[in-house]
């Protein structure tokens, strides 16, 4: 119990002791005393009480010193606090958000050490940290642990996670902000120390925000949150595509047609590469289309030329089975950065009509109505579309052009098909909205495209205004 209420006296010398001079005072009404073996110690001792007395601290009744002082003793390490941190937030937070948590923090713990003497190495200290430290699982009472304490890592995964327990610093020493920065800058840079992409920094420097907002607003271990008093800003980096490596419509056609001449699996994906292209749809939201989500026109003559409309209000993004409940490697969400619920309405040319018709009379659905699925029926794998992706550039493009980021990984018709829809002229708000962006997105991404765009209108304004001249 903390109190106001201290009497501290003067020093006493006891003779025969082997630390004669012993410092007495009083908490509420426990008395405390403190024996030194030379007196300039014991003088030091209640100076430093005196101080605190004369600050207003208050004084913990039980151990008998000031209340910053207890703070300090009692304070968890960075590394105990972090764990016990995701512990608490991983029954309501989403998988990827739950890797997430664990990847930014598997960044910023290893270099908030008291010493870096017999650390171990660190790749094997950042997986120790993110796959077993950070990674919760259930006991067999239901409770959630780490993942360490239930499994038995490997020796060197232990060796690293007892080097950090002993060397991780206290949290209460984050009152001095400086200790910060050398955490702010691993987390700008990636492991071969290049710049990281700006959207993997901000997400997890908002982790590290969230984080000591928790530690000082419901666990009061800091006094205020320092990384609002740490002056320091991520390296400068272009969001901007390079459009030098965005295909063009005929090319992007092409690796298309390149996936459905690879073989069985690739004349089953070949609709799907379609949506990625002709309706910028999210791999992980063609992972969850569904038959009742096409609104598709009927397969006549007549009808030849008109437009479908896809309904999505479901991703099936794709993380490891040691971060979902059920042990899937995905798991079913609502739409990115839109509520459980929310749905997009995306208008689809009638190419993407027919190659979604021809591909549902060929193949089907799912038990569950999903027009894509693995051999056993669950989600198409990253590596099995990165796959036939490799294969279709290795046949379109020249060793020269292959050799180059030119249409590197398959998200790039995602790309291809926003920046034809800004080509188009289709107005940016509309483009943001069928593509799932938010304006500020899209012009952060795609700013390059829209300032040609803006030019082109600015011309046509003025054709217009010469002709009242």
């Amino acid at each position: 119990m903390l109190t106001y209420d201290v009497d501290i006296w003067s020093i006493r010398k006891r003779a025969g002791r082997q630390k004669p001079y012993e410092l007495r005072w009083r908490v509420g009404s426990r008395p405390h005393s403190k024996s030194f073996k030379l007196k300039p110690q014991a003088d030091g001792r209640r100076s430093e009480l005196m101080t605190a007395l004369r600050e207003r601290e208050q004084f913990d009744e039980d151990t008998g010193v000031p209340a910053r002082e207890l703070a300090v003793r009692t304070s968890p390490t960075w590394y105990d606090h972090a764990t016990a941190y995701v512990l608490m937030k991983w029954t309501r937070a989403a998988a990827k958000h739950r890797a997430g948590i664990a990847e930014a923090l598997a960044v910023v713990t290893p270099m908030l050490v008291t010493t870096t003497r017999g650390a171990p190495d660190s790749t094997v200290l950042r997986a120790a940290l993110y796959q077993w430290a950070f990674r919760a699982v259930p006991g067999p009472d239901g409770q959630l642990a780490s993942r360490h304490v239930m499994e038995e890592p490997p020796q060197e995964i232990r060796s690293a996670l007892s080097w950090i327990s002993k060397h991780s610093m206290q949290v209460k020493a984050l009152e001095d902000p400086a200790l910060l920065r050398p955490a702010l800058e691993a987390l700008s840079r990636r492991m071969d120390g290049k710049k990281a992409v700006e959207n993997t920094a901000r997400r997890k420097r908002m982790v590290l925000s969230n984080f000591l907002r928790y530690t000082v607003e419901e666990k009061g271990l800091l006094s205020a949150n320092p990384l609002l008093r740490v002056d320091w800003t991520p390296p400068e980096t272009d969001d901007e595509i390079d459009f030098r490596y965005v295909p063009g419509p005929t090319m992007a056609r092409s690796f298309i047609t390149a996936v459905r001449d690879s073989g069985t699996r690739g004349q089953h994906l070949e609709a799907f590469f379609g949506c990625l292209y002709y309706a910028a749809m999210r791999p992980a939201e063609i992972a969850s289309l569904k038959a009742s989500d096409c609104t598709l026109p009927p397969d006549t003559e007549k009808a030849a030329e008109q437009w479908g409309e896809l309904l999505l209000g479901e991703s099936r993004p794709e993380v490891g089975g040691g971060w979902t409940d059920d042990g899937a490697s995905y798991e079913a969400r609502g739409l990115k950065r839109r509520a459980r619920g929310a749905t997009r309405s995306v208008p689809i040319p009638p190419i993407l009509v027919r190659m979604l018709r021809d591909h549902i009379t060929a193949y089907g659905t799912a038990p569950d109505g999903r027009l894509f699925r693995a051999a056993k029926g669950g989600r198409v794998r990253s590596t099995e579309y990165c796959n036939l992706w490799d294969g279709a550039r290795t046949a379109v493009l020249s060793k020269t052009d292959a050799a180059t980021p030119l249409a590197r990984v398959p998200y790039s018709l995602r790309h291809a098909g926003v920046s034809l829809w800004i080509k188009s002229g289709v107005d940016p708000v509309e483009v943001a909205r069928r593509a799932g962006h938010s304006i500020a997105v899209l012009f952060r991404f795609y700013a390059k495209i829209l300032r040609g765009e803006q030019s082109r209108s600015n011309q046509l304004i003025t054709e217009e205004l010469n002709k009242g001249g």
